[in-house]
């Protein structure tokens, strides 16, 4: 008797009801993210308002495509995994420095951008061929790290914001302390988020213990209007549609010196997203193939291709949403696919983006700090399969990866007085962490071929879950 066809969960279809709320969830946890980049780049081009409003609905249209070819698939690209794509901050210095250049400026920041996709599309096999490099070890370690670099996020969320921020008189003058951050009331309501996702997760069972974290930002939203603490400024001028189109801004221009910068990110971000993907694999019980990756990949080279068309920046899956997973344990790709229309939906409809903006961060924060405390224990929980009995020198990677990965989140002028081209490799912790792994693991436990590997792997994960 033939066996049935047993769907695995990452593939199943949800109901609409359902997939719609959990797809809003993640669109929730990553707005303030995705539209970050537009605004800093924004700003520093001292772009008319219309302009910034074109640069977000670019972005959040983009986001769309990119998370919905991602998380879908088609032929060689997505790696058809939960995964929701973003803006990368990796390319944000340099963008900065781009716009501030007359040479350069908007439409030379585009042209680094096309070519950095086209990079990204035909290096993403070679990337892929890395995974050997990752055994438990390496891949718990640089998951631990990046839990710990989004923490920061969900507490500056908590207390308000960043503890920086621009002065709203002036705009294109230095950073001033953030008089709301770490406000009694702030910090109050993210408790309150915080408790109520941990009351639903213990004690509500299904659809709603999924919907956790969305439940706790509607009652955090609930409190923060009554206190008066939500704006929504800008709603009544806001139109109901707005067209997205390439090369609103002009004809991009390609000067050498940024579109090699901008290739040297799009390395630098793709490496980042191979150790994205290693850990919405493992949250979700997949095995993560060479060829998967290459897929995965590809995605970051064509979403940046697709943002440089349609006026927006290099594009990269989004870890804030890597956590949410694990919360919610919720693995169908298909959630992430209808996240991925909802931020179509928004670029294209300005009325709802300003409504989803007008989320306070701090409501945000009691979610964050549950979520990204999640994929920090998902590192962890692979660290607990690995032998460090047997082969103590193990705990030499784990320390030293972790500790260099922590220098840009606990000494941020560490590296100030390096060179400006170094900036995308040494204010990355995860990448840091990443390289310290690796190098270290080559040079106790040698290399092993990508079989050793894959096999080390699934050993390890059954130990943790045991």
């Amino acid at each position: 008797m033939a066996k049935p066809n047993v769907i695995h969960p990452v593939d199943e279809v949800l109901p609409p009801t359902r997939l719609t709320l959990l797809g809003l969830q993640h669109v929730l946890v990553m707005y303030a993210g995705a539209v970050a980049v537009p605004l800093i780049v924004g700003g520093a081009l001292k772009l008319p308002k219309d302009q910034m409003a074109m640069l977000i609905n670019a972005d959040l249209f983009a986001c769309g495509i990119a998370t919905l070819v991602q998380s879908i698939g088609f032929w060689r690209f997505g790696i058809r995994l939960p995964v929701m794509m973003g803006v990368t901050f990796a390319a944000v210095s340099p963008m900065v420095v781009m716009a501030t250049n007359p040479e350069i400026g908007l439409l030379g920041i585009y042209g680094a951008v096309i070519v950095a996709g086209i990079f990204g599309i035909l290096v993403a096999p070679l990337i892929s061929r890395m995974l050997p490099l990752f055994p438990p070890v390496v891949t718990g370690s640089i998951i631990t790290i990046i839990g710990i670099s989004l923490m920061r996020v969900g507490v500056n969320w908590a207390a308000g914001g960043n503890p920086m921020i621009k002065n709203p008189a002036d705009m294109a003058g230095p950073m001033i302390a953030n008089p709301a951050y770490g406000a009694p009331l702030h910090l109050a309501v993210a408790g309150i988020v915080l408790v109520f996702i941990l009351v639903i997760t213990k004690f509500v069972k299904g659809f709603f213990a999924n919907i956790a974290v969305l439940l706790g930002l509607v009652v955090g939203m609930i409190i923060a209007m009554a206190l008066g603490k939500v704006s929504f400024a800008g709603l009544s001028e806001s139109g109901w549609f707005a067209v997205v189109y390439p090369f609103q801004f002009g004809m991009p221009t390609f000067d050498l010196v940024a579109c090699l910068t901008m290739c040297m990110v799009m390395v630098v971000v793709m490496i980042e997203s191979l150790g994205m993907f290693l850990a919405v694999g493992n949250i979700v019980g997949k095995e993560i193939r060479q060829s998967d990756l290459s897929d995965g990949l590809r995605v970051d080279g064509l979403g940046t291709l697709i943002g440089g068309i349609f006026n927006t920046f290099p594009y990269t899956s989004f870890s804030q949403n890597v956590g949410l997973v694990g919360v919610t344990g919720v693995k169908s790709r298909w959630v992430t696919a209808l996240g991925g229309v909802i931020l179509l939906a928004l670029g294209l409809v300005p009325k709802l983006a300003v409504i989803v903006a007008s989320v306070p961060q701090f409501v945000l924060g009691g979610a964050g700090i549950v979520m990204f405390g999640m994929v920090c224990a998902t590192g962890i929980r692979i660290l607990g399969g690995v032998d460090f009995a047997k082969n103590r020198l193990n705990l030499y990677i784990v320390a030293l990866s972790i500790g260099f990965g922590m220098i840009p989140l606990v000494a941020e002028k560490f590296f100030s007085q390096m060179p400006k081209g170094l900036s995308p490799l040494l204010h990355s912790g995860i990448l840091l962490c990443s390289i310290v792994a690796v190098a270290l693991n080559a040079f106790f436990n040698h290399l092993q071929g990508a079989e050793t590997a894959a096999a080390e792997s699934k050993q390890a994960s059954a130990k943790a879950e045991a």
